[in-house]
C-alpha cells in the first residue's frame, strides 16, 4: 500500500465529514458489520469447545491456534499491505475469514455429518488467525486512503473516532447478541453470522476505489528492515510502544487475577459483570471526544491518560470497595477509548503512507506479544506472593511507563501545532534519526 487518494469525490473539501465520502462510508459500514460478528464469536467459541470436550486444555489449544499464527505473521502482513493494494489485501482476508468461520459453523451444526471435531475447529481458527495478521495492518492505510489529509487532521480524526466508537459499541453489544444466539440456537449460528459479516464486508470493499503509487521493488527482508527503521527513527513512537506494551501486559494480569479477587472479596460474579460493563461503556464514551478535541500535544495527553489504568490495578490489589473499582475501570477504559483514534490520526499524519502498514504491524506485534506474557506470569506470581503483589507491581509499571514518556522530546512535540497549521512532523527518511508516531494499545 502506498500514497492513496479517494476517487469519490476526487477533490473533497478539508471540512467534509468522513461519512460524506463514499469510499470511507463503505469501509466504515463493512467494518461495523465485521466487528459485530467478531463480538459474538469469543463467547460462542468457549461454549462450542466446552460442548465438544470438557477439557480446559482443549480451549487453550484452540485459542493458541488462533493466536500464534497471527503473532508470527504480523510483520509479513505489514509488508504485504504496504507492498500491494491494502484494499485487495483486506478484501482477500475477509473472504478467507468468512470461509474459516463458516467451516466452524458447519462443523458445529453437523452439516458435514458426524459429531464436531476439535481438530477441525482448531484448524479453521488457525486459518482465520493467520488471515487476521494480514488484515490488521491494512486497517490504518485504508482509513488514510479513503479520507484525505488536511492541515489540522480534522477529517481523519473524525474518521478514526468513528472507527473507535464502532469498535467500542460492538464490544458492548457483542456478548449480549452472542448470549441470545447461543440460547436460541446454539453456538453454530454465531459463527455463521460472523462469516456472513465478513462476506458483506468483502462485498463493500470491492466497491471501494483508492489510488496508489507502486513502491520500488525490494525483498521482503529489506521491506521489514525499512519498516523497523521507520519505527526506530521516531522516539515518540517506540517509547510509546513500550508504554502501550506494558499496558497490554498489565491488562492481561488484571483479566487473569481480577475475577477471582472480585468474586471472593468484593461481592461475587455480579460485581465483575459491572466492572466489565463499566469498561465497555467507558470505551464508547472515551471515543466520543476524540472526534472534536484537538490537544496540542496529542501523544503526550493520550499516554498520560493511559496511566489511569494503574488505578483499577491498585484498587484490586488492596481489594478496595466495588464502587471505586467500577468507576476507576470505567475511567481507565475511557482513556483507552480516547487514545486509540487520537493515536491512529497522529500515525497517519506522521508516517509515510508507503510504510504505514509495516509500522502499524510492529505496534500490533508488541501488543499481542505482551498479552500472553501477562497471562503466563500472573498465575505463578499470584501463587507465590498472592494476588496483591502482581497487581500492585503492574499498577506501578503502568504508571511509570506511561508517565515517563513525557520526558521524551518527540512525545511532547509531535502534533504540537495550532489548528489550521501543518502538524509538526518529526518523521525522517528511513535510515536517519529523529522522532515521530503509532496505533494505541489493543484492549483485551
Amino acid at each position: 500500500m502506498t500514497p492513496t487518494h479517494p476517487r469519490h469525490p476526487r477533490h473533497p473539501t478539508p471540512k467534509t465529514h468522513p461519512l460524506r465520502l463514499r469510499a470511507f462510508r463503505l469501509l466504515f459500514t463493512g467494518r461495523v458489520l465485521s466487528l459485530l460478528g467478531d463480538g459474538v464469536v469469543p463467547a460462542a467459541l468457549v461454549i462450542a469447545v466446552t460442548r465438544v470436550t470438557a477439557d480446559v486444555s482443549a480451549l487453550a489449544f484452540v485459542l493458541g491456534c488462533a493466536t500464534v499464527p497471527r503473532l508470527l505473521l504480523l510483520p509479513l502482513g505489514g509488508v504485504i499491505a504496504d507492498r500491494f493494494d491494502a484494499r485487495r489485501v483486506a478484501l482477500t482476508t475477509d473472504l478467507v475469514r468468512c470461509v474459516a468461520q463458516l467451516a466452524v459453523g458447519a462443523e458445529l451444526l453437523g452439516v458435514l455429518g458426524g459429531s464436531p471435531a476439535l481438530l477441525h475447529i482448531a484448524v479453521a481458527e488457525a486459518v482465520g488467525g493467520a488471515a487476521s495478521a494480514f488484515a490488521m495492518p491494512a486497517q490504518s492505510p485504508l482509513v488514510a486512503g479513503t479520507v484525505p489529509a488536511s492541515a489540522d487532521g480534522e477529517a481523519r480524526r473524525r474518521a478514526n473516532a468513528l472507527m473507535g466508537m464502532a469498535n467500542s459499541a460492538t464490544r458492548l453489544c457483542g456478548p449480549g447478541l452472542a448470549a441470545a444466539l447461543i440460547w436460541a440456537a446454539g453456538p453454530g449460528p454465531a459463527f455463521v453470522l460472523d462469516a456472513a459479516s465478513f462476506a458483506v464486508s468483502a462485498a463493500l470493499l470491492a466497491a471501494v476505489r483508492i489510488e496508489r503509487v507502486p513502491l520500488p521493488q525490494a525483498s521482503v527482508l529489506t521491506d521489514l528492515k525499512e519498516g523497523w527503521r521507520e519505527v526506530r527513527s521516531r522516539d515518540w513512537y517506540w517509547t510509546s510502544l513500550v508504554a502501550h506494551g506494558t499496558w497490554n501486559g498489565a491488562a492481561a494480569v488484571l483479566t487473569t487475577l481480577g475475577p477471582a479477587v472480585v468474586i471472593s472479596r468484593l461481592g461475587g460474579e455480579g460485581v465483575w459483570f459491572w466492572v466489565l460493563e463499566a469498561g465497555a461503556i467507558g470505551l464508547v464514551l472515551g471515543s466520543l471526544p476524540a472526534a472534536r478535541l484537538r490537544p496540542r500535544r496529542p501523544v503526550l495527553v493520550a499516554n498520560l491518560g493511559l496511566a489511569t489504568y494503574a488505578l483499577p490495578l491498585a484498587l484490586l490489589a488492596v481489594a478496595a470497595p466495588a464502587p471505586l473499582l467500577i468507576a476507576a475501570y470505567g475511567l481507565a477504559m475511557g482513556a483507552l477509548g480516547f487514545l486509540n483514534p487520537v493515536w491512529e490520526t497522529v500515525v497517519q499524519q506522521q508516517v509515510p503512507p508507503g510504510a504505514l502498514a509495516r509500522v502499524t504491524s510492529y505496534d500490533w506485534l508488541l501488543s499481542l506479544a505482551a498479552t500472553p506474557v501477562g497471562y503466563a506470569l500472573a498465575p505463578p506470581a499470584a501463587a507465590a506472593w498472592g494476588s496483591a503483589a502482581p497487581l500492585g507491581a503492574c499498577a506501578a509499571l503502568v504508571a511509570i511507563a506511561c508517565v515517563a514518556t513525557a520526558a521524551v522530546p518527540g512525545v511532547r512535540e509531535v502534533g504540537a501545532s495550532a489548528p489550521g497549521e501543518p502538524a509538526a512532523s518529526t518523521s525522517t527518511p528511513a535510515g536517519t534519526t529523529g522522532s515521530a508516531g503509532k496505533p494505541g494499545p489493543q484492549a483485551t
